[in-house]
């Protein structure tokens, strides 16, 4: 397992004064963007994804947009790329900052595809590498998903994904997925200086899944930085068996590259939830671990964790509408989970958000025995490590600048 490196002694930003509140840096980087565009100096990037096609096709051949994947497999996130350019373009009003994150956000990912489809091509016994039983953790946004995802990957005898393998998931000799993910962090803490508050990482650490999810375009990660209802309805009435088809071929890859793939990977990502019997069907062995919290506790958070992110691309972020979407999702995620765990009959445990208030030990013990896999000596020792980590967090921050 690759261990966490922690990011808990970076040193803690301003106090937030609202939840619509981004630092001077956005302004001064939208002032300088629409200088550039104004003078002729540099045109605005594209939303067009038949130019992201090209841009990323001018490197690699056609036959790596199909590596690996099936004619249903290509057609889908060829339509997803569709509608969510679309959805940028008409419904975000993105400012200046935010049109350039999301055509750097949407031409990376037409990238990774098709560098990802090359390597299946090349190595298409990567697809066939066969996996332990996965561990998932399932549950709502701010719901400890994380909590127990970091606990269970303190244990030895599993492995978890680390940040920079997360959003980068394309595996490389030499590897510098850390140094450039250490560079986007820092990036992003320009930017936003309670991003590392929100949601602390660091380029090794243990973190979700979610990097290989928005590579296969699934919605989350965009819907939380932008205001593309279109989109949302779409992806959520839409099968999302593509999307977890290319997740387990991620996976596949980065368990073989790693060289892990005996050892039970622990993931979660908040988008399980509104697609779990994909994701079942993906993972038939899973072992599953559900977090539940008070909805009036989630709901509070999720809001601050979106404004903070719209807040930074449009100057338009509204927080009324911000607070009935977390509302809509919450609740959709809510029925979907039951009605998918009703037909689970696979190992599984429930963990209530409050259950840490005596201490991992009790939980955890639970946890393990529910799951059928013994608590080890040297699992209860890297959990009480974690766990003492875990109560130094910066994000503990979190919950003080969304009461304001």
């Amino acid at each position: 397992m690759t261990r966490p490196t922690s990011s808990d002694s970076m040193r803690l930003p301003p106090p937030r004064p609202h939840l619509l509140a981004r630092s001077p840096n956005v302004d001064r980087l939208n002032g300088w963007l629409e200088t550039l565009w104004r003078k002729g100096y540099a045109p605005p990037p594209s939303l067009d994804p038949e130019e992201m096609w090209v841009k990323a096709l001018a490197k690699h051949d056609l036959a790596d947009e199909v590596g690996g994947r099936s004619a249903q497999d290509v057609a889908d996130f060829r339509e997803r790329l569709q509608r969510l350019c679309s959805a940028a373009r008409e419904e975000a009003r993105l400012n200046p900052l935010g049109r350039t994150m999301a055509h750097g956000q949407l031409q990376r990912v037409v990238f990774q595809r098709l560098q990802l489809g090359r390597l299946w091509r090349q190595r298409p016994d990567l697809l066939e590498t066969p996996l332990a039983p996965p561990i998932l953790v399932v549950g709502q946004q701010r719901s400890g998903t994380t909590r127990v995802h970091r606990l269970l990957a303190a244990d030895p005898a599993f492995v978890a994904t680390p940040f920079c393998d997360s959003w980068n998931p394309v595996p490389r000799r030499p590897d510098l997925r850390p140094f450039w993910s250490w560079l986007s962090l820092r990036l992003g803490q320009w930017i936003n200086p309670w991003l590392q508050t929100i949601h602390p990482t660091a380029p090794r650490q243990v973190d979700e899944e979610l990097g290989w999810l928005a590579a296969a375009l699934g919605a989350s990660t965009y819907e939380a930085q932008w205001h593309i209802p279109s989109y949302s309805a779409f992806s959520e009435g839409r099968d999302a068996g593509a999307l977890y088809r290319e997740f387990a071929r991620i996976l596949r890859t980065d368990a073989a590259f790693h060289g892990n793939a005996h050892r039970a990977r622990v993931m979660k990502v908040p988008e399980f939830t509104e697609n779990l019997p994909s994701l079942i069907a993906a993972f038939p062995e899973a072992r599953i671990v559900v977090t539940r919290r008070d909805e009036r506790e989630i709901g509070p958070s999720m809001v601050s964790m979106f404004a903070n992110q719209m807040a930074i691309q449009s100057d338009a972020a509204d927080l009324s509408w911000i607070e009935r979407e977390v509302a809509r999702k919450i609740a959709l995620r809510k029925a979907r989970v039951e009605s998918a765990l009703a037909d689970f009959s696979g190992p599984m445990a429930v963990v209530d958000f409050t259950a840490f208030d005596d201490g991992w030990e009790p939980v955890m013990s639970r946890v393990y025995s529910e799951l059928g896999i013994p608590l080890s000596k040297e699992a209860r020792i890297g959990i009480e490590i974690e766990s003492t980590r875990s109560q130094k967090g910066a994000h503990r921050v979190h919950s003080r600048q969304y009461a304001r």
